[in-house]
């Protein structure tokens, strides 16, 4: 089965639809483009006639392909028959079903019809119809023509040869596809729920700041933090995704929706559309203080562990003893250890050592950023001065289990492997559906091949062991890994 020469009709001509329409017609296929509001359809192409006419003064278009593109849409009044249908309507179950009804009244047996839904169940979608088997989800990112990531849903009767076509067509489009089965959130929106989550459980034990956590993940590549993008998002709109997620996994506690963005919600603080959000716009984030540091002066330094932050330690201080062998990783300074977190409290870690010596434990330094969190057991005279040493601006925080960004990719890995345990997607299709859909720096199972399941297990225990309850329980997929 192939869609590559077929005629398509985009129902719904709002900014996801003009964007499947741009691209479908750029790859040469004839667009017929309808909208329930009046005029819609109308208006849609003319916006895309100047987006075109942008691209073309900007040379990233030839005017004659820009010309022959926009010639191949063609508004409609009422829907019509086609090879390959892609809705984009409203996200409703009820509503998008009456028009699949309406739809399977018009087109021939072979076609096929694909949702853009990006939460509904497919399967749901499907019921009712009679030939569940040619729905699909066809899940664009916005900004369409520019987001390379196509999710393709599978749902319980979708055919595999219908999910394999659009899957193709998708490639022959230029984006990446990946395959997935339907369940709540996908790919995309069910990994990246830790994201923000991880965030908001550190806002809620007072931990951090909004703009430390912020910087923290933007140093780790993220290219926006996980505050400002709520904010950009709007509190109302990804509230109301995580309350969803939360509700399709029957209350499953580890996506618990949190009380700090319930209030911003019920107080009307959605972000920059309401002018305030964790920041008040225009402003944004305020910038943190500038922070130096001498190195303090220390008889005896051995680098402990191994790996690329023990390497990094090694040539910061390369008189310094090497015990590759040891259970830790970090720098040893006479008495006092500057430790990589391994879930475990500074203070905890202090506790058990004799004459509870002082202990600094730090972020996993993932990205190109300076800016690390580090908390201290509460009596070490100068604990950042070695972390200035390595090029980082170290940021101080609340000593918390996992920290930021360590806690945060964590969660990242074990909510993909468990995923992938679930048969959702494969290890290649979550790495590209988070780098692609989300722009995240690096694929989840790219991080834990960089920081070693067994790290990434105990942290996880130590987190679960803190706060006594589901939220951070380990993916059976994960921990068979180590």
């Amino acid at each position: 089965m192939t869609l590559n020469d077929s005629r398509i009709l985009v129902v719904g001509a709002g900014l996801m639809g003009a964007g499947i329409a741009q691209v479908a017609a750029q790859a040469n296929h004839d667009v017929a483009l309808f909208d329930a509001r009046p005029g819609a359809a109308e208006a849609a192409k003319a916006k895309l006639a100047q987006t075109l006419d942008g691209l073309v003064a900007k040379g990233r278009l030839a005017a004659e392909a820009a010309q022959e593109a926009l010639a191949r849409i063609t508004p409609v009044d009422a829907l019509c028959t086609a090879d390959l249908v892609i809705e984009a309507i409203v996200e409703n179950l009820d509503v998008k079903r009456g028009l699949f009804a309406d739809l399977e009244a018009l087109l021939p047996a072979e076609a096929v019809i694909a949702t853009n839904t990006s939460s509904i169940s497919v399967t749901a979608l499907a019921r009712g119809m009679k030939r569940p088997e040619r729905l699909v989800g066809m899940h664009f990112f916005n900004p369409v023509p520019l987001m390379k990531l196509v999710e393709v849903v599978s749902g319980l009767g979708t055919a595999p040869e219908v999910a394999q076509a659009v899957f193709d067509l998708a490639h022959r489009w230029g984006k990446t596809a990946v395959h997935t089965r339907s369940t709540p959130g996908f790919i995309v929106n069910r990994i990246a729920r830790p994201y923000y989550a991880e965030a908001l459980m550190l806002l809620q034990d007072r931990a951090a700041r909004p703009e430390l956590i912020d910087a923290c993940l933007r140093a780790a590549g993220f290219r926006m933090g996980p505050c400002e993008l709520m904010d950009l998002i709007g509190h109302d709109t990804n509230f109301a995704v995580t309350s969803s997620v939360f509700a399709a996994n029957f209350f499953d506690r580890r996506f618990t929706p949190s009380l700090v963005q319930q209030e911003l919600v019920d107080a009307g603080f959605l972000g920059r559309k309401s002018g305030r959000g964790f920041y008040r716009y225009p402003e944004g984030a305020p910038a943190l203080p500038g922070c130096g540091f001498a190195v303090p002066d220390a008889k005896r330094l051995v680098v402990h562990g191994q790996g690329f932050v023990a390497e990094r330690f090694a040539a910061a201080f390369p008189h310094a003893e090497r015990q590759v062998l040891s259970d830790w990783v970090g720098l040893e300074a006479d008495r006092a250890q500057v430790r990589l977190t391994d879930g475990r409290t500074a203070r905890e870690i202090a506790v058990g050592r004799e004459l509870q010596a002082p202990v600094v434990v730090f972020d996993l330094p993932l990205g190109p950023g300076p800016d690390l969190a580090y908390a201290t057991s509460g009596n070490f005279s100068d604990p950042v001065g070695w972390l200035s040493a390595l090029g980082f601006a170290p940021r101080e925080m609340v000593d918390v289990p996992g920290l930021v960004v360590a806690r945060t990719i964590a969660m990242l890995i074990n909510e993909a492997a468990d995923a992938v345990q679930q048969g959702v997607c494969d290890e290649g299709g979550a790495d590209a559906a988070m780098k692609l859909g989300v722009n995240y720096p690096a694929g989840p199972f790219e991080w834990l091949g960089h920081w070693g399941a067994g790290a990434v297990v105990a942290l996880l225990d130590r987190l679960d062991a803190h706060y006594r309850g589901e939220r951070y329980r380990i993916s059976p997929y994960l921990r068979h890994t180590t």
